[in-house]
């Protein structure tokens, strides 16, 4: 069963993956621009918005992103960005080239994958005990978003997320639940952006790692003055970075 989606423009296609709590409308200004060139594709993730009621684990929600998506350059953030790191790994032929904003592999041992799902359960707790508003007031505090303006923060479109849907996302696509990807970043052998804002010295980092485990064909770009959520906090230097590498990888 495909993810809810819409589509726009025409060209090359890319499709696009929101983080936690968002939808596919996160993407609404970056898809008018791109749209122009490309066939931009934007998808709600299973848990969210008209994909709410679906109910997948990272490796099903790779599956069904891939076949949301077809063959594509795969564009994802954060909770998007694993999922598409998933979606690559499974379904290399169709992820033609990826683009990952603030991603990771996943932790490295069993006790930091157990103290990470404990942390989301007793979060999903917290979201069926005092509901979306009040979650999302905890979660848009979290040190990760400092730098993202609340103009940007998109709270309407995360407000038409559900309680159950959200609870499921983290129970099932939260870091916790990821396994140790590192050992298999060697086996991406398409184009590979890795994007991270230069404020967000964690994911930086991770970001380089990333870039060094995956070999020649990944290559890093830290946006100025940006934190995690690089596109919508930089939306003009990320869309520019964006298309500049889609430019110089288009032969592949």
């Amino acid at each position: 069963m495909p993810l809810a989606s819409t589509r726009s423009g025409s060209g090359p296609r890319l499709v696009l993956l929101h983080g936690f709590t968002q939808t596919s409308r996160s993407w609404s200004s970056i898809a008018d621009h791109l749209a122009g060139r490309f066939e931009v594709v934007a998808v709600d993730a299973p848990g969210h918005g008209a994909s709410g009621e679906l109910d997948a684990d990272l490796w099903g929600a790779a599956d069904l992103l891939v076949e949301t998506g077809g063959e594509a350059t795969y564009i994802g953030y954060s909770m998007g960005a694993r999922i598409a790191l998933h979606a690559a790994l499974a379904h290399p032929k169709a992820v033609r080239r990826l683009i990952l904003i603030g991603a990771t592999p996943g932790l490295r041992s069993v006790a930091e994958r157990d103290s990470r799902r404990a942390g989301d359960e007793e979060l999903a707790q917290f979201l069926e005990r005092e509901g979306l508003e009040r979650f999302l007031e905890r979660w848009l505090a979290n040190p990760l978003f400092a730098h993202l303006d609340p103009g940007a923060a998109g709270l309407e479109d995360r407000l038409r997320n559900t309680v159950s849907g959200l609870a499921r996302s983290l129970r099932r696509t939260g870091t916790g639940q990821q396994d140790d990807l590192w050992p298999r970043l060697v086996e991406l052998a398409m184009p590979v952006l890795l994007v991270a804002g230069s404020l967000d010295t964690k994911f930086a980092s991770i970001a380089g790692q990333m870039a060094t485990a995956i070999g020649p064909n990944a290559e890093r770009v830290l946006v100025p003055s940006a934190g995690h959520a690089v596109h919508l906090e930089r939306p003009g230097d990320f869309t520019d970075t964006v298309t500049g590498w889609l430019e110089r990888t288009s032969s592949n």
